[in-house]
């Protein structure tokens, strides 16, 4: 079975239970990655109707502080949402402040009506990754220290300095499956691809897609580590199983649901395409028995990967 490392959603929203409860299961997941190396990541999102959630920056740095010692990434900031200059900046201060323990996960952003809501333009899908390929260039020369100077159709910045420059810089984590160009920014520019609730038979796809990028360019296709952002229902009781998600436009989605045996056999299957990080979305958050039963019975078959 090929090795996989894996990370835990910690969730800034309670997503259908209470704050208090929210704040008990985070505080489980935050012991299950100190007892286990695992990485944690935060969502980033404004709203998601009438339910309560938090800024993912200020939660994760929050969090972070009172959980020294773990890995933590962003899955995956909207690039549209803050200056790339700033997200630069905020980046290289949790990569310090950490212990050079931060990934910036990035994207072009999908939420149209989040945007609106909160009065960013959402302009159409070709220029937001326009705009998410300049902001990886400014991200990456800021983190040399500066002074950076870039002019491009959508994002500028000039002297700017990023002091102190994080040594080693942040991993960057790009997300987002579109063949065309969003994969051709993600061979530009990232350490980490990210990819989220796809079938292994599409993301196996994409991946050759982004391998292909890669030699084009004339980048080795192993240095971006493959990675999935995935749904997980594990249960003995089948009555508590999630066995389908369903996620805005793109309607029913990929999930690994089940026993511990089929819980094991579907990421062995992301696994054998490619995946090197999986980074869980517990579906029965707030509970915590989907968390508990993958502790005992699931990640102790596999082998770390050692990402």
């Amino acid at each position: 079975m090929a090795a996989i490392d894996f990370g835990v959603g910690i969730h800034p929203t309670p997503r259908g239970g209470t704050e208090p409860e929210m704040l008990r299961a985070n505080a489980r997941l935050l012991a299950a990655a100190r007892e286990h190396d695992l990485s944690c990541w935060v969502i980033d999102h404004f709203q998601f109707d009438t339910q309560p959630i938090l800024e993912c920056l200020a939660f994760l740095a929050f969090h972070a502080g009172q959980a020294p010692g773990l890995r933590w990434g962003t899955l995956v900031l909207g690039q549209g949402y803050r200056n790339p200059a700033l997200t630069a900046k905020i980046a290289a201060s949790l990569q310090f402040l950490t212990g050079g323990r931060f990934i910036l996960g990035l994207g072009a952003g999908d939420k149209e009506d989040e945007h609106h809501a909160y009065g960013f333009p959402y302009p159409p899908a070709r220029e937001r990754i326009a705009q998410l390929d300049e902001a990886a260039r400014i991200i990456r020369a800021l983190w040399r220290g500066g002074p950076a100077s870039f002019a491009g159709a959508h994002y500028r910045v000039e002297d700017a300095y990023c002091i102190p420059a994080p040594d080693p810089p942040p991993l960057l984590m790009i997300g987002g499956g579109g063949e065309r160009r969003t994969l051709r920014v993600v061979a530009a520019h990232a350490d980490w691809w990210n990819a989220d609730y796809y079938a292994p038979a599409d993301y196996a796809r994409k991946l050759g897609v982004l391998r292909d990028h890669c030699r084009a360019i004339g980048r080795d296709p192993d240095a971006i580590v493959p990675t999935c952002y995935m749904g997980v229902s594990v249960s003995r009781d089948p009555g508590r199983l999630i066995r389908q998600r369903v996620m805005g436009d793109r309607g029913a989605v990929h999930v690994i649901s089940g026993d511990p045996d089929e819980v094991v056999a579907g990421i062995a299957e992301f696994a054998a395409v490619g995946v090197r990080h999986m980074q869980l979305n517990f579906l029965d958050f707030p509970r915590t028995d989907g968390l508990e039963l993958f502790l005992a019975e699931v990640l102790p078959r596999f082998d770390r990967a050692g990402t």
